[in-house]
């Protein structure tokens, strides 16, 4: 596996590089987040150790950079630091760190970290097969774009803000974000059992084609339900279901299919609720133009505490700009 080691001091690096050598890692290195940038475009790698002080660009701001690509794959960030508090570390999920190494460091715990790594990378497989599988259902919609890689993206912004709030810090660790970035995709493949007289329908749905609609989330989660009778446990399998079948409530009960309300809806599902609407509402359908962002966004305050979580409200509004880039990145032709 490439790894790329980004410190200003010439002697970590070169500790650093010696280690990852010796142990079969194919190294290369930068001396401030600027340059770890080029080298991370020239080299491709995967993995990613980097100090956390460094002049011209630090590795929290190297980190949010990384992340805000538009990457072929996941690329698995690993902070160097001597920080530990917990506001800290916070601090550091938040930018899109995957996991710490404490100075001085133990040159056992580096490879121990790095391998973990190593194994959540080799799952991108799974996480093709899941996004083909949503595509797959999305088929048969031609009016969605790139719906899914925006919501996507999305949840994954709104993930890491609600991180730095104290509410979640015990609930939102980095895999909760990173299920949450590889099954928000699923939510709606309920779809495939909804008829295509209703799903392709060029307008509005009149109130019993609704009804009929508004099985979607109860159909994917079945399926889903099913797949973890024979799975139990699997984890990304418990959220996509989750996210299914919670993605139509709302935060005052006046959702469906289960009319739940506040936080008896999964986290995931307040998540995606902002995600989709905002998406929806941005994008042009045949029967409504695209709202502007401003006008979005309105809508998305206005809903706060009736059909959104505040604190998810709170969230997008804190992401508005990492929102509108996301927009810029996969805007539909």
């Amino acid at each position: 596996m490439k790894v790329l080691i980004v410190d200003d001091s010439k002697l970590a690096l070169i500790a650093l590089k010696g280690l990852l050598i010796e142990n079969g890692y194919d190294v290369y290195t930068a001396n401030n987040g600027k340059e770890g940038l080029k080298v991370q475009d020239e080299t491709g790698c995967r993995a990613i150790i980097s100090d956390w002080e460094m002049p011209e660009m630090d590795g929290i701001e190297f980190c949010r950079a990384v992340r805000s690509r538009d990457q072929t794959g996941y690329v698995y960030f690993l902070l160097l630091t001597s920080h530990g508090q917990a506001d800290e570390l916070v601090h550091g999920l938040s930018a899109g760190a995957d996991d710490f190494i404490a100075k001085p460091y133990n040159p056992a715990e580096v490879l121990a970290r790095l391998r973990a790594g190593e194994r959540i990378l080799s799952l991108e497989t799974r996480d093709v097969a899941i996004f083909a599988l949503a595509k797959l259902a999305e088929s048969r919609d031609n009016d969605t774009g790139a719906h899914l890689e925006r919501v996507q993206h999305y949840c994954r912004a709104l993930s890491q803000q609600l991180a730095t709030n104290e509410k979640f810090t015990d609930i939102i660790t980095p895999e909760f974000v990173r299920l949450m970035f590889q099954t928000s995709p699923l939510h709606d493949i309920g779809k495939v059992g909804v008829p295509d007289a209703v799903l392709l329908k060029p307008g509005r749905l009149d109130p019993h084609e609704f009804e009929i609609m508004k099985r979607h989330p109860k159909i994917a989660a079945d399926t889903l339900n099913a797949a973890l009778a024979k799975f139990p446990g699997v984890g990304f399998l418990e959220m996509a279901r989750d996210i299914a079948e919670s993605h139509h409530e709302k935060w005052d009960g006046t959702g469906y299919p289960n009319g739940l309300k506040g936080e008896n809806i999964p986290l995931s599902g307040r998540i995606i609720a902002v995600a989709d609407v905002y998406d929806a509402l941005i994008s042009k359908r045949v029967y409504k133009d695209a709202f502007t962002h401003l006008a979005a966004r309105g809508i998305i305050e206005e809903g706060k505490s009736k059909h959104f979580d505040p604190d998810v409200v709170d969230a997008f509004c804190d992401q508005e700009e990492a929102f509108l880039a996301i927009q810029r990145q996969f805007a539909e032709a």
